[in-house]
């Protein structure tokens, strides 16, 4: 109830509201099993969409901490990394001139595969929404699952959704831009030293065909083919996504 209220809060943006529809974000971070006294650490929140829920929901009793891009100090030099710096220096701004309504927010770094500072188990639950694949892009997918799990204190939560790809039998997929084979990425985490304890279908979207030109960026938001085909693919809604609960054991 909590959450589904400060999912439909008037601090949100309509444009990130009318979204709640495709990510069910109160509906998925209770299958996490999210807590208000909790420490969490949420991985490349980008413009805060889920941010904006977690917290005033963590705000009076609990502890979140954003792992952010990595901070530009003049020696990044893609497009896309310099782009993301900039996305997180404006979140920390507005989360500090509104710290009334979010409380305090703690930032650290992701630069994959490493978090810095390094975290040695200081969080309750670790959620990562749709970043797996761009880690994996880079060869860092399982490097960064480690330090996550190193992050985590025994018996925490790692909650991830994540583009789904198409399979086509016990051992293929059809992975296009963008989308993960579920299986791959329990696997990836399973050799982290995780345990899947639930999956969900809460974020699974049939419709979603999973063969565009531009792979999973053809859908909303991004919608990368311009004007061809838009009504199309905003009738598709967004991806295809798994949802996936994981647990670092206690030894």
């Amino acid at each position: 109830m909590v959450l589904q209220l400060l999912a439909d809060a008037e601090q949100r943006s309509t444009e990130h509201k009318l979204r709640n529809k495709y990510r069910k974000p109160a509906e998925t971070l209770q299958f996490f099993g999210i807590e208000p006294q909790m420490s969490v650490l949420e991985i490349w929140p980008g413009h805060g969409w889920y941010t904006e829920i977690l917290a005033p929901f963590l705000k009076d009793d609990g502890k979140l901490t954003l792992a952010q891009f990595r901070h530009n100090d003049g020696s990044l030099k893609e497009e896309r990394s310099i782009f993301w710096a900039r996305v997180s220096e404006r979140l920390m701004q507005r989360l500090t001139e509104q710290s009334d309504y979010f409380g305090e927010v703690a930032n650290i770094e992701l630069d994959p595969p490493l978090l810095s500072p390094p975290q040695q188990e200081q969080f309750d639950m670790v959620l990562t929404f749709r970043n797996a694949h761009i880690w994996n892009e880079s060869g860092h997918l399982y490097g960064t699952l480690q330090s996550i799990f190193q992050a985590l204190k025994p018996g925490g939560v790692l909650g991830m959704v994540e583009h789904r790809s198409a399979r086509l039998s016990d051992i293929s997929s059809s992975a296009v831009e963008g989308y993960l084979d579920e299986a791959y990425v329990i696997q990836a985490a399973e050799l982290a030293g995780f345990e899947l304890v639930a999956s969900s279908e809460l974020n699974a979207n049939p419709a979603d065909t999973k063969n565009y030109p531009k792979g999973v960026y053809a859908l909303p938001p991004t919608l990368a083919m311009g004007q061809y085909n838009k009504q199309q693919y905003i009738a598709i809604g967004e991806s295809d996504r798994m949802t996936l609960k994981f647990i670092k054991p206690v030894e």
